[in-house]
């Protein structure tokens, strides 16, 4: 498994807990996202890393701002992501289980380091269950086309 990786000045120290994470679990990742004191704005870094996701060799994305809201919202418009914005459990495994999901979002100031990391597990080990949900997420993928 492969993972691409990127935040925003809002979120260095969670980001950098997410790749230690990844790290230990024996997870390849590549962090595109800045460090402490660096600066960049969110839909920048959701569009570099969400390009490069989609130019291939990757299993799945992260992306990291200040709430994950504006980093989803930027990712969504690249055409071929379906990013969510999770905080919970639950919603990281089924936006995997029924929205096949391709790039997790979250914020460091909404979540810490140790329900982060549990999102990126539960995210990560979850496959899409297909079936009915195919039909549901070629309408979302269609969209794209209006």
């Amino acid at each position: 498994m492969k993972v691409i990786i990127g935040n925003d000045h809002a979120a260095p120290l969670l980001k950098k807990s997410v790749c230690e994470h990844l790290k230990d679990k024996g997870i390849e990742y590549d962090d595109m996202g800045v460090a402490a004191g660096e600066k960049c704005d969110y839909p920048d870094k959701a569009q570099e890393v969400c390009e490069k996701y989609l130019a291939g060799g990757y299993d799945a994305a992260i992306l990291i701002c200040g709430t994950g809201v504006g980093m989803s919202m930027a990712a969504n418009k690249i055409k071929g992501i379906r990013a969510a914005c999770c905080s919970d459990v639950f919603s990281a495994r089924f936006t995997r289980l029924h929205n096949d999901a391709n790039v997790l979002c979250f914020g460091e100031r909404v979540v810490g380091a140790g329900l982060a990391n549990d999102l990126v597990d539960v995210f990560l080990e979850t496959p899409f269950e297909g079936g009915r949900h195919k039909r549901r997420v070629d309408k979302i993928m269609a969209l794209e086309e209006l």
